[in-house]
């Protein structure tokens, strides 16, 4: 069953903001390698990699099924932010735009009758749900701390173990 175009067309996009995304959790981890907060930096690192993981799940998806795929530019990640919380609380909202996109490929899908893409979908729904939870944890309780310096140190310390293998943050 070959993509319809639309749906093409929408995965293909899906696998650029995947690819942006990467590229932004890249601009956030120099922001915090800058600074004193290293395991924020590291938890940036490794969401970059996961959503290099997430673009290549989307360039093979849109190859197995006889699809062309359309790589576009990438503009420049920033790399400033005033504080932790405002880098997290613009990766939540990266998260939450993700989310919305690939909702819309599950409509243009159900639309199409394309249920392999459906499917395949499935496993993204299920992903971002965790990582708006991720995120928003780790926003709520920068907020929670403000700039109490032994909050911050705390929270960045967690994010450090979870980017290694430890502890979640949450």
């Amino acid at each position: 069953m070959k993509l319809a175009p639309k749906v093409e067309k929408a995965l293909n996009d899906q696998l650029n903001l995947e690819l942006r995304s990467a590229y932004s959790y890249l601009g956030m981890a120099a922001y915090f390698d800058h600074t004193a907060f290293k395991g924020f930096g590291e938890w940036m690192t490794l969401q970059a990699r996961e959503e290099l993981k997430h673009a290549d799940k989307f360039f093979k998806y849109v190859v197995d099924r006889g699809g062309k795929v359309g790589l576009q530019a990438i503009p420049a990640a920033k790399s400033d932010y005033k504080s932790p919380l405002e880098a997290f609380q613009t990766s939540l909202a990266q998260e939450q735009h993700v989310s919305a996109s690939i909702c819309a490929i599950c409509e243009l899908a159900t639309a199409a009758k394309d249920f392999p893409t459906l499917s395949f979908l499935k496993w993204f729904l299920d992903e971002q749900v965790e990582e708006e939870k991720s995120v928003g944890d780790v926003v709520a309780k920068l907020e929670l701390v403000g700039d109490n310096r032994n909050g911050l140190y705390q929270i960045d310390k967690f994010a450090g173990k979870r980017a290694t293998g430890g502890v979640d943050v949450v």
